[in-house]
């Protein structure tokens, strides 16, 4: 999700021992490699489709036994009371790097992704657009993931983030505007080994066809990033004729969409 500047930092934390204690307890097989095998990087997955072990970001998402045996971090995640998407945890070994890159597909582009550092090391760095920070153990951060990032771990130890995907409920993001607020008023949310905590997660499975309203509005933000190599008639020609393919692509989409439906039909005609 786009936000308008690199990082957002919240102004809560959480317990850093508690949350160290659960992820401890997990046995090695829950870890398992990047989806896109970076080397040095693995994860467990906590919410996930049917509560299973596999990566896909669409469908019903369910808590999985690894999180349903972590109380606390389901209190963590429980306290921001948003409907999560696929969440993990993410651990870059000593040495490891996540290499630079954009999470430009549909999932983030109405999600942002939330990280709460579990194990870090004050030289672990994060770098977002122009930007580099720290994020310490038991704090909460957004960053822009439509922009270049990256992360290198030059220490010793594990790195480990939960890191949690939504798309965030109105308090969600009057907190995140709160962001510049002095640690000492930051909200402490401690383990209560009382309260089983149960979360919201998302139930999203798409129609077969995007609809007609949504392909109108993803191409008219792709079409407000394209710009000109420099100022001349030519260039501005070429930017023009591209503005017009899309708003042809849209015209004749919701065409197709009032005449098949979204539901499947007439797929050779999209």
């Amino acid at each position: 999700m786009r936000l308008p500047k690199p990082f957002f930092r919240l102004p809560v934390s959480f317990d850093v021992e508690r949350l160290v204690a659960e992820v401890s307890t997990l046995p090695a097989s829950a870890w398992v490699p990047h989806p896109n095998e970076i080397e040095g990087n693995s994860s467990v997955r906590l919410i996930s489709a049917e509560g299973a072990e596999n990566d896909d970001v669409s469908g019903r998402m369910l808590v999985t036994p690894h999180l349903a045996a972590a109380p606390y971090v389901r209190q963590v995640l429980a306290s921001f009371g948003v409907v999560w998407s696929r969440s993990r945890l993410m651990r870059l070994a000593p040495g490891a790097v996540v290499p630079l890159h954009a999470d430009i597909n549909y999932q983030w582009y109405s999600r942002v992704r939330l990280h709460i550092p579990v194990q870090t090391h004050p030289d672990v760095a994060f770098y977002c657009g122009d930007e580099r920070v720290h994020m310490a153990a038991g704090e909460a951060w957004l960053f822009d993931n439509w922009r270049l990032h990256r992360v290198e771990n030059p220490s010793h130890v594990e790195r480990i983030h939960l890191v949690a995907d939504t798309s965030g409920t109105a308090p969600f993001w009057r907190l995140a505007a709160q962001s510049d607020t002095p640690m000492a008023q930051w909200h402490q949310h401690r383990f209560n080994p009382a309260l089983d905590a149960q979360l919201m997660t998302e139930n999203n499975v798409p129609p077969a066809i995007m609809p007609a309203a949504e392909v109108q509005l993803l191409l008219r933000d792709l079409g407000a990033e394209l710009t000109t190599v420099d100022n001349s008639d030519a260039a501005r020609s070429v930017v023009h004729q591209y503005q017009m393919l899309l708003e042809d692509f849209c015209h004749d989409w919701r065409q197709l969409c009032a005449m098949h439906g979204l539901r499947g039909n007439g797929l050779a005609d999209f």
